[in-house]
C-alpha cells in the first residue's frame, strides 16, 4: 500500500507541476498576445501617419506648382517694366514734324503691345492718382500741403507707376501725397 501511496504522492506532485506549468504557458500566451496587439496598434498608427504625410506632400507640391505657374511672369515683368517706363517717357516728348509724329505712333504701338502682353499675364498697373495712400501699394517720396478739394493722404502726383502680378506687388508706385 505504501507504494501505492508513494505513487499517489508522486502523481499529485506531477499534477501540481503540470498545473503550474500550464498557468505559466497561459500567462506567456496572454503576454505575447498583448505585446502583438500593442505592436499592431503601433504599426497601424505609423501607417496612418505615413499616409497623411504623403497626402500633405502631394498637396504641398501641387500648391508649389500652381504658384510657380501663376507667378512665372514675375522675373520677366521686373525686367520689362523699366522698358515700359522708358516708352512712357518717350511718349511725353513734344514733336513738331511729321517724322516725329510717325515715331511717336510707332512707340505707342509698341507700348500697347507690351501692356496687352502684361494684362494677359496678369500684370496690372496700380491705379494711384487721386486714390487714398496705401503703404502696401504706394511708396511716398514726398508730401505736399493739401489744397482745396484734396483729402489728407490723397495721392496728387505719380512719379513712377507701380505694378502687381495677381496678388503680389512687383513694384510699388512712387507717389507724392497731400497732407
Amino acid at each position: 500500500m505504501r507504494l501505492k501511496n508513494d505513487e499517489e504522492v508522486e502523481s499529485t506532485e506531477e499534477l501540481e507541476q503540470e498545473v503550474t506549468s500550464e498557468e505559466v504557458e497561459v500567462e506567456d500566451v496572454v503576454s505575447v498576445e498583448d505585446t502583438l496587439k500593442a505592436e499592431l496598434s503601433d504599426m497601424e498608427d505609423k501607417y496612418l501617419r505615413a499616409q497623411a504625410e504623403i497626402v500633405n506632400m502631394r498637396n504641398r507640391q501641387k500648391k508649389e506648382r500652381e504658384d510657380a505657374s501663376k507667378y512665372r511672369a514675375q522675373d520677366l515683368a521686373k525686367e520689362l517694366i523699366p522698358a515700359l517706363d522708358n516708352l512712357d517717357r518717350a511718349l511725353e516728348i513734344e514733336v513738331v514734324d511729321e517724322h516725329g509724329e510717325s515715331m511717336k505712333k510707332g512707340i505707342e504701338m509698341v507700348r500697347e503691345s507690351m501692356t496687352h502682353a502684361f494684362k494677359s499675364s496678369g500684370i496690372i498697373e496700380i491705379e494711384s492718382l487721386g486714390q487714398q495712400f496705401d503703404p502696401n501699394l504706394h511708396q511716398a517720396v514726398q508730401t505736399v500741403p493739401a489744397s482745396e478739394g484734396q483729402k489728407p493722404d490723397e495721392i496728387v502726383q505719380v512719379l513712377q507707376k507701380g505694378y502687381t502680378l495677381h496678388d503680389r506687388i512687383l513694384r510699388p508706385a512712387m507717389v507724392i501725397v497731400a497732407q
